[in-house]
């Protein structure tokens, strides 16, 4: 049986917003706990050349909605200016990720695996298949900045573990 586009895209973009909408919520209760301003962890970076949390949630939801946006529209580029976002910013900005991906139909969603698009950076252009683009670049993408943003979360102390980031499997029922 071979796997349908919904499945290798807005199926997995749900599992890890759910993750990443997870561990941000024990950021939250974390910061809370112990007197900590949320808006430190908002600010932090692994690596001053790295971009910081905010960036990489921001992130998060380009490589996830953005993608299926890209789709749709035949183009696909780096994320918009991020907006200055307090730590309840950023658990909007995954929910809102989270509940639109969600509300689309597997139809809708089907449909959009034989497009193709352009990423565009610049003058830079990489043509891909909707399908190459999401295991190749979208996927990767989503995943890299969802570690990030987990592991700032470890690196200050929250308790989260890797079942925390995976979120829900789909296993058979």
């Amino acid at each position: 049986m071979a796997t349908s586009f919904y499945d290798l895209s807005v199926a997995c973009y749900l599992q890890t917003l759910t993750g990443v909408e997870g561990f941000l919520n024990k950021g939250l209760a974390h910061c809370q706990a112990n007197g900590i301003d949320p808006q430190e962890i908002v600010d932090t970076r692994i690596h001053p050349d790295m971009y910081p949390f905010s960036f990489q949630i921001w992130s998060v939801a380009h490589h996830s909605l953005g993608a299926i946006r890209g789709i749709e529209g035949g183009v696909f580029s780096p994320p918009p200016p991020i907006p200055a976002l307090d730590y309840a910013g950023i658990q909007e900005v995954v929910a809102d990720t989270r509940s639109t991906l969600a509300d689309m139909s597997r139809e809708s969603v089907e449909v959009l695996g034989e497009r193709e698009l352009m990423f565009k950076f610049g003058e830079f252009k990489v043509p891909f298949t909707a399908v190459g683009f999401v295991l190749s670049f979208s996927l990767p993408n989503l995943h890299f900045h969802a570690t990030t943003a987990y592991d700032i979360l470890r690196m200050k102390g929250v308790p989260v573990g890797k079942r925390d980031y995976t979120g829900p499997m789909r296993i058979k029922h």
